[in-house]
């Protein structure tokens, strides 16, 4: 908190920071989009939407050293190295924190402008597992809610049964017993990683997925247990709802203290497509994810948030829905109404009063080209691509996506099973191989308008 006050105090007289924070929910391609994002505003000639650049306000970028030498450095340039390789691959992605600085000298504009000379504005970004930001909702909620909730959501997801079974096999309100405890834990981790692989967005709590070296502490070995009435202090349940008070105290709040409440801005990436191809439960899933997400940006409506970000707090939040370059353009329409239409039902749900927020669509890199193919007589926009793992390439057609989003949208909140008349696909495709033009970055889709959005007021 000492270093904030310094650097609110300070920063009339120094250069500008903009911290901008950057997560995905499940395989949303966030170390993909940090790559592009970089790449393409180190060599800005395919950001025509980005005011600074085209503008000409930006007169250079440059990779500096970053400022927290305790946070491990976002790996660039072997991820950039990777996707622009010969035979182009996806890079691994990353279950850690980590940061990258990008400095501009930009040249102000307006009436003052031609009086002064350029200053420099450091980007700071800050890369962090979405499954951390879910975790900031469990700050409200005690170990009954948290657990209660939990359960509602096990029903019809991937390995259910195996958790169910284990909580079959246990009595809550019986002596704790360090092997159960790890029986039960283990099921319920398998269960969430089963549900993330599907497709399910919510999956809470983050540390069970990426445990790091927290792997097989107490404070990971817990899972939610059916309420019990009084339950004695010995018994399974004392035991489990202390060690949950635990993870909020130990893991989730150090991480919101020291680097969630120092972020200005912040873009959270969802696969919209994966979820659609997943059925309406994973749709409905990432509705309340989303809505859990916007109530870390409400820092008044909460006194742990109030206290933890000081007079600070993220303004601007935006929602992108990634890999648009599965679809044709002319379904580009669609897929960023259902996301605003996620997003809207998310604001009301979370009686949301903050920041500005607004979705959209994007591809970070461009992995397909359009093409058109006669289907019944009928022109039909299809994309055409490498297939990921092998050499072949494949036109591709995911389905057509209803003009109204309430057509999604109606059958997730009812609780169907799967999609009436309808069949959503999703395909893998692989990175395609790159000539870039000198002053280009590498192809996108509406990643200029995504900055544009983020930080053309900043610049």
């Amino acid at each position: 908190m000492i270093a904030d006050i310094t650097d609110r105090l300070t920063a009339p007289f120094g250069d500008q920071v903009i911290r901008l924070g950057v997560t995905g929910l499940s395989r949303a391609g966030k170390t993909v989009f940090i790559t592009s994002l970089v790449a393409n505003l180190l060599n800005r000639g395919r950001m025509t939407q980005f005011q600074a650049a085209t503008n000409g306000a930006i007169k250079a970028a440059y990779l500096q050293p970053q400022p927290d030498d305790t946070i491990p450095r976002f790996d660039y340039e072997n991820h950039l190295a990777a996707l622009t390789a010969k035979e182009p691959h996806w890079p691994k992605g990353t279950e850690r924190i980590s940061e990258l600085r990008l400095s501009m000298k930009v040249q102000p504009t307006g009436l003052l402008g031609s009086f002064q000379g350029p200053r420099t504005i450091h980007l700071d970004i800050v890369d962090y597992p979405g499954e951390w930001l879910l975790d900031l909702s469990l700050m409200d909620k005690d170990f009954a809610t948290w657990s209660t909730e939990a359960l509602g959501r096990v029903t019809g997801r991937p390995a259910a049964e195996g958790f169910t079974n284990a909580l079959a096999a246990c009595d809550p309100s019986e002596g704790f017993e360090e092997p159960q405890a790890q029986d039960i834990a283990t099921a319920y981790t398998a269960h969430l990683t089963a549900a993330r692989e599907a497709g399910f967005s919510d999956c809470t709590p983050g540390r069970f997925l990426m445990p790091g070296d927290l792997e097989g502490s107490p404070v990971l070995t817990f899972a939610p247990l059916p309420l019990v009435n009084n339950p004695s202090r010995k018994s399974l349940w004392r035991e489990f709802e202390r060690r949950y008070d635990s993870y909020k105290r130990n893991v989730v709040r150090p991480f919101f203290r020291d680097h969630f409440a120092r972020l200005d801005r912040q873009i959270v990436l969802v696969d919209v497509l994966g979820a659609i191809h997943a059925g309406p439960q994973a749709v409905e899933d990432m509705r309340g994810a989303m809505a859990d997400i916007l109530s870390a940006f409400r820092p008044g409506q909460n006194s742990f948030l109030t206290r933890l970000f000081q007079g600070r707090r993220i303004d601007k939040v935006l929602f992108a829905a990634t890999k648009a370059d599965h679809l044709h353009h002319q379904q580009h329409p669609q897929l960023t109404a259902i996301t605003q239409a996620l997003l809207r039902d998310a604001k009301d749900r979370a009686e949301f009063s903050g920041a500005i927020t607004q979705a959209m669509s994007i591809a970070a890199l461009r992995t397909t080209v359009e093409d058109t193919r006669n289907h019944n007589g009928a022109a039909l926009g299809v994309v055409r691509g490498q297939l990921l793992g092998s050499d072949k390439h494949a036109a591709f057609y995911p389905g057509a996506l209803p003009d109204d989003p309430a057509h999604l949208l109606g059958p997730a909140r009812a609780g169907a099973d799967k999609w009436l008349n309808a069949d959503y696909q999703v395909m893998s495709f692989a990175p395609a191989p790159l000539t870039l033009n000198p002053g280009d970055g590498p192809p996108h889709i509406r990643l200029d308008k995504a900055v544009q959005f983020l930080l053309g007021d900043k610049l």
